[in-house]
């Protein structure tokens, strides 16, 4: 079955750009440009991943992204014209995984597409496999927050936390090095396997995402501490 991409975009010359470029690679691609379109058929259809442009008509690029992270775990791609760091923000923190700002270059958005795709196959593979007995469950139990990697599940006090794969491996990586302070540079090239760059954010949104997501409160958190200057810790 070819993996199934929602394109959001109200640019007919851009939609038709990353159309081809996809279909090119054998994705199955479905149009809309406009947010309340897309919206219906998100409920309706299965998606592996999906690109939204963040100024739609009716329903925009924001809204979309938090109705889909409401229900599904998939990899959402912020499609942007503007490069203030606001709007960056503001994507990764309402569970955007990626971004990319306008004009690009169509083959890095297509090598973008199939790296966020491969983290997310790789943690259903995980997931699906859940059953699967183990005598040595990677797991971390600690302070009322239980994550386990064998089935890819995170529960807090009992609850279970709705996280995205991303939002799962840094927590993850925090919790294996509990104790010790892990830069944002560190951080970043060990969940998303590339090279940081001065001035990206990206981290620091995903930390303030998770931190709503366990209830913590930003300026004394009880798990994910931030030290200045330096990076985060889980104590």
């Amino acid at each position: 079955m070819p993996t199934n991409v929602l394109v959001v975009e109200d640019e007919t010359e851009i939609a038709n750009l990353i159309e081809v470029y996809l279909t090119n690679e054998g994705f199955s691609v479905q149009r809309y440009s406009n947010g309340r379109d897309a919206l219906k058929c998100i409920q309706t259809t299965a998606f592996d991943l999906a690109l939204l442009d963040i100024m739609l008509p009716e329903i925009d690029g924001f809204t979309l992204c938090q109705r889909i992270r409401e229900n599904y775990h998939y990899p959402v791609i912020m499609l942007t014209a503007k490069i203030e760091d606001i709007d960056k923000i503001t994507g990764l923190t309402l569970g955007a995984d990626d971004y990319i700002t306008k004009p690009f270059n169509p083959l890095e958005m297509v090598a973008r597409v199939k790296a966020q795709l491969r983290r997310y196959k790789r943690y259903n593979h995980t997931e699906a496999n859940e059953n699967i007995e183990s005598a040595n469950p990677e797991m971390y139990d600690f302070a009322g927050l239980y994550i386990n990697k064998v089935n890819h599940k995170c529960f807090l006090y009992g609850k279970e936390l709705p996280l995205t794969p991303l939002e799962f491996s840094i927590l993850w990586y925090l919790c294996e090095n509990k104790g010790k302070v892990v830069s944002s540079e560190e951080l970043f090239e060990a969940v998303w396997g590339e090279n940081y760059l001065d001035n990206n954010n990206t981290v620091m949104a995903h930390i303030g995402r998770l931190r709503e997501k366990m209830n913590e409160k930003a300026r004394n958190p009880k798990y994910i501490k931030t030290v200045w200057g330096v990076g985060y810790t889980i104590e």
